[in-house]
């Protein structure tokens, strides 16, 4: 085979209309493909760098930037040949190449762009240019109607002013992950009222209160009615969001809608259990790191209150719908009373449908030496442990507890639980992505 086929087909392995881009070597090569082929350009709809590294192929990063494979100059033109790109996932590995000049292109000149993700990018080269690009440019538009998806996780050097510039345009709105980034409660009010966000993060935002938060989620029309997805986790060591009262007024308003609930860091007691219960009923995921929360509160959520009246026998309970479940941090929850099932419904059939708990190291560490005899076993990545439900292998207990596979429309491509970045396109995960939602 001549060398020019060899080099057709190493391209065509990047899987149009979808290209991941891992290394800059390939980048420079599809690049290349594309200047010599263009119509390859227009049948691209996503352009991918969440699986990019800066250092590889036994490269310095000082060399890779003298070579100059991957620049901004280079990625800009890349972008000017992809007219119906759809989907842009950038990293914190290119966000040097990503300037006031890519940044202006990808917000004002893809018309057909609807979804962008920057996740972790905070470098000045980044953050300069960005706010030069939505709030210095005569031309940026006063309505950006395609793009539905942001996420601007972790970009933390981002200051409000771009927030204030960009959320306004953003009329269409769907997903917004802004977790550990500078906004403020003024510019969360600054989100059209024509949005319809579904997918939101405000996780670690340490300029929101808890008050205005609260009154955010509970009155604007952008997410009264329609989220599946909401993270409002804190450290409470550094900021908590929610106090009590913050979490008694948020609780009831919340929609019927919502399906994953991150509340990591409020405080909660059991005060707010009839609240937590009801919501449980429909709510898939529910993250209650840090809640001060009983062992029997626990158990509430698996089975029936005690009838109190006659009135009560005609009420059906209902089982909730919870798959996982976050108690680290459970000042009650120990490995011994976890293994306790007359103490304890977690670990029990009773407990199904749920499939994780998310537990604190101290608890995690002395199960992973424990036989999977009880029908859980450790699962880890980074700096997280759960302890997960395995399959039933005993026919009768099957069809009590049938498989579930974790594959929900919602989760876009994901199938493990408790993630903590919002995707913006439907696909596997994997890649710094995978670090964000799942080990970190």
């Amino acid at each position: 085979m001549d060398t020019r086929a060899e080099c057709r087909l190493d391209i065509m392995s990047l899987d149009f209309p979808h290209i991941t881009i891992p290394h800059s070597i390939i980048f420079s090569k599809a690049l290349n493909h594309i200047k010599q082929y263009p119509s390859l350009g227009t049948i691209v709809r996503r352009l991918d760098f969440s699986h990019f590294s800066s250092v590889g192929l036994g490269r310095t990063q000082q060399m890779n930037v003298e070579i100059q494979n991957l620049t901004w100059r280079t990625l800009l033109e890349c972008l000017n040949l992809l007219p119906n790109l759809k989907e842009l996932l950038l990293q914190e590995h290119v966000e040097d190449d990503v300037n006031g000049d890519v940044t202006r292109k990808i917000l004002s000149d893809i018309p057909t762009l609807r979804a962008v993700d920057f996740c972790g990018c905070s470098s000045p080269t980044f953050s300069s240019g960005f706010v030069g690009a939505v709030t210095q440019d005569p031309n940026f538009p006063a309505q950006l109607r395609t793009l539905r998806r942001v996420s601007l996780h972790e970009c933390t050097s981002l200051p409000d002013e771009a927030f204030q510039a960009l959320l306004p345009r953003l009329i269409n709105l769907t997903h917004l992950d802004v977790a550990h980034t500078q906004i403020t409660n003024k510019t969360l009010f600054m989100i059209p009222q024509s949005a319809q966000i579904t997918h939101l993060s405000l996780s670690r935002c340490t300029r929101l209160t808890g008050p205005e938060v609260v009154e955010f989620l509970t009155t604007h029309p952008a997410v009264t009615d329609t989220l599946v997805y909401l993270n409002l986790m804190s450290d409470a060591s550094r900021h908590r969001i929610l106090e009590e009262e913050d979490v008694e007024t948020l609780l009831p308003h919340l929609t019927p809608t919502l399906r994953s609930l991150n509340l990591g860091g409020a405080r909660i007691t059991s005060a707010q259990m009839p609240m937590l219960l009801k919501l449980s009923k429909h709510v898939e995921e529910l993250g209650l790191n840090s809640a001060n929360i009983t062992i029997d509160d626990i158990n509430s959520f698996f089975r029936p209150f005690p009838l109190s009246n006659e009135h009560q026998m005609d009420v059906e309970w209902v089982r909730p719908a919870l798959r996982y479940l976050d108690l680290t941090k459970n000042p009650h929850l120990t490995q011994a009373t976890l293994l306790n099932p007359k103490s304890c419904l977690l670990v029990t059939p009773q407990s199904y449908p749920l499939h994780v708990i998310e537990l604190t190291e101290r608890i995690i560490t002395p199960l992973r030496q424990r036989s999977p005899r009880n029908g859980w076993v450790v699962r880890d990545l980074g700096r997280r442990g759960w302890y997960v439900r395995e399959p039933p292998t005993n026919p009768n207990e099957m069809k009590m507890m049938p498989r579930d596979d974790g594959r929900r429309s919602w989760k876009m491509g994901a199938r493990w639980w408790g993630m903590r970045k919002i995707p913006v396109c439907v696909g596997d995960v994997g890649g710094i992505y995978g670090h964000y939602m799942f080990k970190k």
